[in-house]
């Protein structure tokens, strides 16, 4: 069983598998296009580009904080370098060299966080980025995305290349449902709606856009009807779609696998608050870390569900 397919979508490529083979062929096309790796390639997928174009990958080993500095380095000297590790190593490790060596001074890094959420289920909390998108969001200019299935993220991916400045593409370890089958519209900061409804909206992003889909579903069979947001764009957030979904349905659940303070429903709250108050409900792994085990239990024992999204829905008033 997996996420979406309840909806009739079926399993796809995993985030991180799409976007190393949308890289290798991007990269083809712009010269300017360049890897640095932690030593984990063959991981975050960007092994293949390594492979085709030896001269412009560059492994420093398992030194995150020396990798985002030397991407810095490329940078200034009008290179575009994406620079990938698992979240969790990224962002945890090298923060610190993100906000000073690339935020700061508005340089043109692309940072890749792979093995996001605790969907990775087995290699367990100490490899689980789910503070990730939070980091990023506090470093100032960086564009946040999380793409929900394998278009999107090649698509995600050729939006961060031709995007001038910092952004931070957060991808997910296992194969996902293809919510996009005829591929992805992506615009950098614009949501996409998969499904219309009037009584409530479901904005969510990465693998829970599947569970969101299936949760209309049921939903609708329950007399509930239900809209469903991509909201692939956390930084900077479609404040216009969060704002429509207040007025037109006047009640919002955000789905993400995420912490639950800093990521996708600390960004829709401050939009809706500020633009039309509504009751919000929340799915995510709350204030605590996971554990080892098998990728979709543990979806299910921390309430990352289709399950969890429709009582947070029934239970808005």
């Amino acid at each position: 069983m997996y996420f979406g397919e309840a909806s009739g979508y079926k399993l796809g490529q995993a985030p991180r598998d799409a976007f190393g083979d949308a890289l290798v062929a991007l990269g083809a096309e712009n010269k300017e296009v360049v890897t640095v790796d932690g030593d984990v390639g063959n991981s975050t997928r960007t092994e293949p580009f390594a492979l085709a174009h030896p001269d412009r990958a560059f492994n420093v080993g398992i030194a995150e904080s020396n990798m985002v500095s030397v991407a810095g380095g490329l940078a200034a000297c009008g290179k575009i370098p994406v620079v990938a590790s698992f979240a969790c190593f990224l962002l945890s490790n090298a923060h610190d060299q993100m906000r000073m060596s690339v935020a700061f001074p508005g340089l043109n890094v692309k940072f890749v966080g792979t093995h996001a959420g605790i969907s990775i289920g087995e290699d367990g909390p100490s490899q689980m980025g789910i503070e990730d998108v939070a980091l990023a969001c506090t470093l100032a200019g960086v564009k946040v995305l999380v793409p929900a299935d394998g278009p999107s993220s090649k698509a995600a991916t050729a939006a961060t290349l031709a995007d001038n400045g910092p952004t931070y593409l957060r991808l997910g370890r296992g194969k996902v449902a293809e919510v996009y089958p005829d591929g992805c519209d992506f615009t950098i900061g614009k949501a996409n709606q998969l499904r219309d409804g009037k009584d409530v909206t479901i904005i969510a992003n990465g693998l829970m856009v599947g569970a969101a889909l299936d949760a209309a579903q049921e939903l609708d069979a329950a007399g509930i009807s239900a809209r469903v947001l991509d909201m692939h764009t956390v930084k900077p957030i479609d404040e216009e779609a969060v704002a429509k979904a207040g007025r037109e349905t006047g009640r919002i659940v955000v789905a993400e696998e995420h912490l639950s303070h800093g990521g996708l429903g600390s960004a829709v709250a401050m939009a809706a608050s500020t633009l039309h108050p509504v009751p919000i409900s929340y799915v995510n792994v709350g204030d605590r870390y996971a554990e080892s085990g098998d990728p979709m239990g543990l979806l299910q024992k921390y309430g990352l569900t289709p399950q969890a999204i429709v009582e947070a829905a029934k239970s808005l008033k």
